[in-house]
């Protein structure tokens, strides 16, 4: 960490999952600060030694949380982070460095807020003792924005039950002069998330407890009212995401309710969430119930463009033989690649002869799972499946033996699928050999293989089609790769000719429906290299890239079209993991990534 403009470096605390996070004074010098000697920090620790309460602060600090530089590009959102405590202590572990670590997870900065406590020992005036803190921690984070790599127009507060109240306050009060200025940036939070939040000082359903440690036992009905967010939005409000249950026996659910009708009026940006039951202090969730909010923030997040909503790209692929699995390597811009997981596999091949996972194609599909089929042997009469949500929990793999029924069937090699959207179902196909069928092509070289393209068709993965034969070129085929072009099928696919002059190229074909038939093979569109395992991805300015495993080369390479029929070499350009093999292509979604990563 480079210097922190007009701070140092106070603390360096170390976390369960290793991560070691900065912890920064918000000040120089202390706005309204008095002396006591009777009044010095306390903190409880946990069994691993984190700070879990902390109460008596006299020196406000900022921890910082950054995520994972490896699966960051560009400037990325942030929030301060206000825990609860009733204004007499912080919650700052279950409230605080919990939430910075989730709000990481999905790729946001968060720092938490050691704000000071109300007192009347150490503060001149303590009811905007807090709100200093707050204001000057959304400040610090603008202000070093660009050394946190961070998006100065995203930068929000989070906060709960009565770091709520301090949130909430921020949102209306964050221009209220209640220190002298030295930073030129605003402190107006882009977006406050409030859960389980104190909003009203007001004795009507305010939490006593609250109230009384901010503005004293007789507070004036004028202060009650200054401290209650909801006499105070308008139109400058930030979009706002509340939470809370009915059964809240601390702080009363007509806190969030109120403050969503005022929001609800003035701007119209704000979401709320109501559980029957959770109580109070539940953090990040303490039931099935409660532990829905995270995922429906981070949604709101996504619906209000503070997390882009963009694509990512995966590359299924294996390594060696095919023994350990799918890996995964992801690309932003579908150039530099690099593998998830250290390139370990995320799932181990557990059917066919020889217990392997090679030429693993994963699409979506109509359903919205993931479906992936691959080779599991060299001499298999079948193949595998398997399917699921999240790339990470995978059902059953299941054999389907494409080609039991063809006595001479020799193998089952590179099967790919694509779904029909029309027909609502799915095409297997794959390269087999029968021994005995089209000899004007057979070799001798490479033991004798002269394969052809066949295919089955499912809507369930339960029962399939008699397998029949999709691509017979003329040629040795393999490798074919089909996607949909507007009103056409693309298949790209691999001239596997060996004599009288090896071939080793792409090509392609086309149809108009998928299970053809499909045109004689175009000329070549790789260069004076062998090429297998064609995959495609379509750019978002709609030019096609094919990646393709340069096996000879023990390397990866790619060729480019705007128009299918004008190729250009980009081998130099791609970068993909070291020992990579024939894959596939896909698109996820930034927060399908993210979930991804966070479950790895």
């Amino acid at each position: 960490m480079k210097y922190i403009t007009g701070l140092f470096m106070i603390a360096v605390i170390s976390f369960t999952n290793a991560q070691e996070t900065l912890e920064l004074p918000l000040w120089e010098e202390v706005p309204g600060f008095q002396y006591s000697d009777t009044y010095s920090e306390k903190v409880e620790l946990n069994e691993a030694g984190i700070p879990t309460k902390v109460s008596k602060i006299t020196e406000p600090t900022l921890t910082v949380f950054l995520p994972d530089s490896e699966y960051v590009t560009g400037k990325i959102p942030a929030a301060v982070i206000c825990p609860g405590g009733g204004y007499s202590y912080l919650s700052i572990d279950k409230e605080g460095y919990m939430v910075a670590e989730w709000l990481n997870s999905i790729g946001m900065a968060a720092f938490v807020l050691k704000n000071r406590l109300p007192n009347d020992e150490t503060m001149k005036d303590k009811r905007i003792g807090p709100l200093q803190d707050a204001q000057r921690a959304i400040r610090l984070v603008r202000d070093n924005a660009e050394e946190w790599n961070i998006d100065v127009e995203k930068v929000g507060v989070v906060g709960f039950s009565a770091g709520g109240h301090l949130a909430s306050t921020l949102t209306v009060q964050y221009d209220e002069p209640v220190y002298p200025l030295k930073s030129a940036n605003s402190a107006r939070p882009d977006f406050s998330v409030l859960i389980y939040p104190v909003i009203s000082m007001e004795n009507t359903y305010t939490h006593k407890g609250s109230q009384v440690n901010l503005l004293g036992k007789s507070a004036s009905k004028s202060d009650m009212k200054k401290y209650s967010a909801n006499y105070h939005i308008d139109e400058n409000t930030p979009p706002v995401f509340l939470v809370h249950a009915t059964d809240d026996g601390a702080v009363p659910v007509e806190n969030s309710i109120e403050l969503y009708g005022e929001v609800k009026k003035k701007t119209g940006k704000v979401e709320m969430h109501i559980y029957q039951e959770g109580g109070h202090g539940f953090g990040l969730g303490r039931d099935p119930m409660t532990e829905q909010w995270p995922d429906a923030c981070e949604k709101w997040f996504y619906k209000n463009g503070i997390l882009k909503e963009k694509e990512v790209y995966l590359f299924s692929y294996f390594k060696g033989n095919g023994e350990d699995g799918l890996h995964f390597a992801w690309s932003e811009d579908g150039l530099s690649w690099e593998a998830l997981k250290n390139d370990e596999s995320f799932l181990t091949p557990a059917i066919g002869q020889h217990r392997l996972m090679r030429d693993p194609c994963i699409i979506r599909g109509g359903d919205g799972k993931f479906h992936m089929v691959w080779t599991t042997g060299w001499t298999d009469k079948g193949i595998g499946y398997a399917s699921s949500e999240d790339l990470i929990h995978w059902s059953y793999q299941k054999f389907i033996p494409v080609m039991e029924h063809e006595e001479g069937a020799r193998n089952s090699w590179a099967p790919e699928i694509t779904y029909d959207p029309a027909k609502k179902e799915y095409m297997i196909y794959w390269a087999t050999t029968i021994t005995g069928k089209f000899p004007e092509t057979q070799s001798e070289q490479e033991a004798g293989y002269n394969h052809r393209m066949y295919y089955t068709t499912t809507k369930d993965f339960k029962e399939f089609s008699p397998t029949a034969l999709l691509y017979e070129p003329g040629f040795n085929v393999i490798d074919a790769s089909i996607i949909k072009d507007k009103d056409r099928y693309v298949m790209f696919l691999k001239d596997e000719t060996r004599d009288p002059v090896a071939k080793k190229n792409l090509r392609v074909a086309f149809a108009e429906k998928l299970t053809g038939p499909y045109s004689d093979a175009g000329n070549p569109i790789t260069g004076n290299y062998w090429a297998e395992g064609p995959t495609t991805l379509r750019t978002k300015n709609g030019s096609w890239v094919v990646y393709f495993d340069k096996y000879i080369d023990k390397k990866y390479g790619a060729v480019t079209s705007d128009d299918l029929k004008t190729w250009k070499d980009i081998s130099d350009e791609v970068f993909f993991p070291k020992g990579i093999r024939h894959g596939t292509v896909f698109k996820i979604s930034n927060a399908e990534f993210r979930r991804l990563i966070r479950q790895m």
